[in-house]
């Protein structure tokens, strides 16, 4: 007899998605450090790691990604301008649009904030083996993806 209920998970399966919420709210509690200690609001400074992870975009798109109000995206990008984190750029495809171009690796504070994270990182990845690290990666690229389908799920309730 079939039934329509997922199977139980295992422990280790378990363990591991007790272990990435755990690492989710560390990094959310990070950010909120870093951003304070640059003088942002926690959504200006998500939205900056944002357009350093996708690059150029345009407001619209900044709207879809952050999951704000286009209004607010101006304003954001207002004060991320004034702050010296972005810089508008006109569309060289279409004048009309104007692209949000990220000035994320000008910024000696940002990188000197993320340097003693970063040498702990690279100390702990090298205590893993090239295929550990591999491993590692497409698991952390994969569970991205699935945190990207279930933010858009929320977002289309």
């Amino acid at each position: 007899m079939s039934s329509n209920r997922p199977e139980q998970p295992t422990e280790q399966q378990e363990n591991l998605t007790m272990s990435m919420r755990g690492l989710g709210t560390r990094t959310v509690l990070y950010q909120q450090s870093v951003a304070a200690s640059l003088g942002l609001y926690n959504n200006d400074f998500l939205s900056v790691d944002i357009l350093h992870e996708k690059g150029p975009v345009t407001a619209g798109e900044l709207s879809k990604l952050t999951g704000l109000t286009t209004g607010s995206v101006t304003a954001l990008i207002d004060r991320l301008e004034r702050n010296g984190f972005v810089r508008r750029q006109h569309d060289p495809l279409d004048r009309r649009k104007v692209i949000i171009v990220p000035l994320y690796e000008n910024k000696e504070d940002v990188s000197n904030t993320y340097l003693l994270l970063h040498t702990a990182m690279v100390k702990l990845a090298s205590s893993y083996t090239d295929e550990e690290l591999e491993l590692i990666t497409n698991f952390l690229g994969k569970a991205s993806s699935v945190l990207e389908e279930q933010i858009h799920h929320l977002n289309s309730k």
